[in-house]
């Protein structure tokens, strides 16, 4: 009975020691593909951060664009107010108010 008691004991230990063995290397492996993947998430973010960036920059130039021809526009339209001597239009090229 000690003697299969022990051999029992033995077994236990050396199937444990092999699972112990086989988690660690399971978890190295686990562990790298972790780093990998959280450097692949890492470049994913960085690109779409860039894309963004870019459609942002691209946005903002248009509203510049437009913002610019509204205000020609806009000059345009008070120039000739002020000419014909309409109350509250500023001559642009001036800057004086018409009373």
């Amino acid at each position: 009975m000690v003697k299969r008691t022990l051999t029992i004991i033995v077994a236990a230990s050396a199937l444990s020691l092999g699972m112990v063995a086989c988690t660690e290397a399971e978890q190295e492996r686990t562990e790298v593909k972790a780093e990998q993947a959280g450097e692949a998430v890492g470049d994913a973010a960085a690109q779409a951060g860039e894309v963004i960036e870019s459609g942002t920059m691209k946005a903002a130039r248009a509203v510049e664009e437009g913002a610019g021809k509204l205000a020609n526009k806009l000059e345009e339209n008070q120039a000739e107010a002020a000419a014909e001597g309409r109350a509250g239009a500023v001559n642009p090229a001036t800057g004086e108010r018409v009373e």
